[in-house]
């Protein structure tokens, strides 16, 4: 541009100091050009940029950061961790969701009338509201497997609706006290539980942008990955129910991924993947936290708890915490050494 900087323009300059810098080196002044436009240097002065504007400059500074194909290092290597955590993050939901439903539907097919009964009660003879809450928390959560799916297929579209989708039941325990006579959640396990829904989905949505490399898993095939996760969950339920919580087929399933995840690396004597191992963390400190909150709720509870399920709570706790440590400081390392 030449001449007097007009308001208008300094203005453009101002919103445009959301991107990062190497992204400004290259466009700026082509960006500046093109939103100024026709408009008459005259009327520049009293003019300002638009919402519409602003908010797709924010986008574009957030895609910019997290890896396209011409981003330094350190911007792709944390669009990866996102994109890796997201992906992570959204398969653990999604073996969660189809193995605690085939897991009930089990139970209600073969415990006859009473099982059924007890079922179906959670979905009638509450009214409209919560009827259609309640289908929907039982419904939606299936969401996490077709993003799953779809962002390994490259339906990018498609999996961030779902896993949108997926995610609003959580926002259930914070409504229903203003339109139902339920009480207000545990603010501490609802909280979580909502975070651990809501950060791989935004993760997903804006990591996993048109710029970004397709999604893929770094060993087996989708299908397989996903049974295998299914199987794990439903076993670790089965084999011990009398300590199985909402929280501990998940937190098994990591725990046991994380651990094979590492030892996989150990074997192959990588120092590359600290991106991984990241994202990997990332995830194991969202898992513990909603382990910490989902054993705090039975502090609540009248009766003194069963030694095997507070022993089995202190021992996910304290592995999720080991690896979390152990894959924070391989990450780190492993992204020094490259």
């Amino acid at each position: 541009m030449t001449g007097t900087t007009t308001l208008l323009e300094a203005r453009y300059r101002a919103v445009l100091r959301l991107l990062p810098a190497y992204y400004r080196e290259q466009r700026e002044e082509e960006m500046v050009e093109v939103f100024l436009g026709d408009t008459d240097r005259d009327l520049q002065d009293q003019s300002r940029p638009t919402l519409g504007e602003a908010a797709s400059v924010a986008a574009l500074a957030l895609r910019a950061r997290l890896g396209t194909a011409a981003a330094p290092r350190r911007y792709a290597l944390l669009g990866s961790a996102v994109r890796l955590f997201a992906l992570a993050a959204v398969l653990l939901q999604a073996a969660a969701a189809v193995a605690d439903r085939a897991l009930e539907l089990t139970w209600t097919s073969t415990h006859g009338t009473f099982a059924r009964d007890v079922f179906m009660s959670g979905f009638t003879g509450r009214g409209p509201v919560v009827a259609t809450a309640e289908v929907a928390a039982w419904v939606l959560p299936l969401g996490w497997t077709v993003g799953y799916f779809a962002l390994l297929r490259d339906r990018r579209r498609t999996a961030r609706i779902s896993v949108l989708l997926a995610a609003l039941p959580t926002l259930w325990p914070f409504l229903a006290p203003f339109v139902t006579d339920f009480p207000p959640p545990e603010p501490a396990y609802a909280t979580a539980a909502a975070a651990f829904a809501w950060l791989p989905a935004l993760a997903l949505c804006t990591a996993c942008h048109r710029d970004a490399p397709p999604a893929e898993l770094p060993v087996g095939t989708p299908g397989t990955v996903h049974l295998g996760c299914c199987v794990v969950m439903g076993a670790s339920v089965v084999v011990l129910p009398a300590v199985a919580d909402s929280v501990w087929a998940p937190t098994t399933c990591f725990v046991l991924g994380a651990l094979g995840w590492l030892v996989r690396r150990g074997r192959r004597g990588r120092t590359a993947g600290g991106e991984g191992a990241l994202a990997l963390a990332v995830l194991g400190l969202l898992v513990l936290t909603l382990r910490v909150a989902a054993a705090y709720t039975w502090l609540d509870v009248s009766m003194p708890l069963p030694t095997a399920m507070v022993a089995g709570f202190a021992v996910q706790a304290a592995a999720l915490l080991f690896l979390t440590a152990v894959l924070a400081v391989v990450g780190g390392r492993d992204l020094a050494a490259r």
